[in-house]
Formats: structure tokens, C-alpha cells, sequence
């Protein structure tokens, strides 16, 4: 079995919704390898889901309340498994992008 080695990142995202790519285009199935968060000076969350506002939640992050703490995630094995697409609730953060293949 060949195992994916290519890995993208996708555009920052502020606000809920479905991450897309460098070209403005939603990102469908997909593996996350690694996901970068900068938090607010509020503690918030980000929720995962596969399949939009109302998909299955694949992950919570909850990060912390520091503007200037960074967080930057490798996810183990060959990453997380969105069948449709990447979608996160956020919750006072600066911002998340993901890194996908």
C-alpha cells in the first residue's frame, strides 16, 4: 500500500466554515496531516466536522487564552479522514489552516 506523501496547506480561516485551498476552492476528501492555530486573548475552540456546519465532528481543539502562543498540531499516522470536505466551528481564535493531502 503507497502511502500519500503530498501535503498542502489550506487558506487561514477566521470564521466558521470550509477550508479551501490556494486557489479559493473547497477542499473535498481529504487527510489533515497537521493544523496551525493562533489563538485570542480569549481560551476558544475549534470542532472539526466532516460534511459541513451540520457533519460528524472529527476533533476539538480547545486552545489557549494567549494571543501570542501559537499551536501548531501534527496529527499521528497518515492524518484525520474527511470523506466530503473540512469544516470547523470556531470560537474565539485568530485564526486555523490546515495542512492536508
Amino acid at each position: 500500500m503507497a502511502m500519500q506523501t503530498d501535503v498542502l496547506a489550506s487558506q487561514v480561516l477566521t470564521a466558521d466554515g470550509q477550508f479551501t485551498n490556494q486557489a479559493s476552492a473547497t477542499i473535498g476528501r481529504a487527510r489533515v496531516k497537521a493544523i496551525y492555530i493562533v489563538p485570542s486573548a480569549t481560551a476558544g475552540s475549534i470542532v472539526f466536522k466532516d460534511g459541513g456546519v451540520s457533519g460528524t465532528t472529527r476533533l476539538t481543539i480547545n486552545t489557549v487564552a494567549s494571543a501570542t502562543q501559537p499551536t501548531y498540531t501534527l496529527i499521528p499516522g497518515e492524518g484525520l479522514l474527511f470523506s466530503t470536505n473540512i469544516y470547523a466551528d470556531v470560537t474565539s481564535i485568530g485564526s486555523v489552516m490546515v495542512f492536508y493531502g
